[in-house]
């Protein structure tokens, strides 16, 4: 079935993947840095950022948020720049870009819950200018960090139901 999202979203490869109860659909041509967020360049230096479908689910239903970094302002790699309250946490939010802040996603003042229902598109968090951080991954290796956090969940887990003791 097709929403109001899908008539509008380019044609791009995405990769199927699926964990224990978790599953998504991961666009190949992203960045990815290992707190789960998204990058896509939509012209040279300029980004857009995202969560990627594991935060959010992580956060649960998203109900309110709000930018800190002023629009125009610099902000670096890893500064704090707002913060995003979900029904099951509230998380700070980190630039992944260093460089000039834009500006939040204007559509999520009138519909937030376009984070949950599509992450990868319309639900984007925030766009800016700059030099994205350095330590972001293709899909392949958000793949791998992504098995080694579920992977830590599940030993999590298990460990405290267990007693070696």
């Amino acid at each position: 079935m097709l929403t109001r999202h899908d008539m509008n979203r380019p044609s791009e490869e995405v990769i199927a993947y699926k964990r224990q109860r978790f599953a998504t659909r991961l666009p190949a041509n992203r960045r990815y840095t290992l707190s789960h967020f998204w990058l896509t360049e939509e012209e040279p230096n300029l980004w857009r950022v995202g969560f990627g479908k594991f935060a959010t689910r992580m956060l649960g239903d998203l109900v309110e948020f709000e930018f800190s970094a002023p629009v125009g302002g610099l902000v670096e790699v890893g500064q704090k720049i707002g913060w995003v309250e979900g029904f099951k946490a509230v998380s700070d939010l980190y630039s992944a870009v260093g460089g000039e802040f834009l500006g939040a996603n204007p559509a999520l003042i009138e519909d937030i819950t376009l984070v949950d229902s599509d992450p990868y598109y319309a639900g984007w968090l925030y766009r800016a200018r700059g030099v994205p951080d350095k330590s972001c991954v293709d899909v392949h290796g958000y793949i791998a960090t992504l098995d080694a956090t579920i992977d830590k969940m599940l030993k999590s887990r298990y460990y405290k139901g267990h007693s070696d003791a």
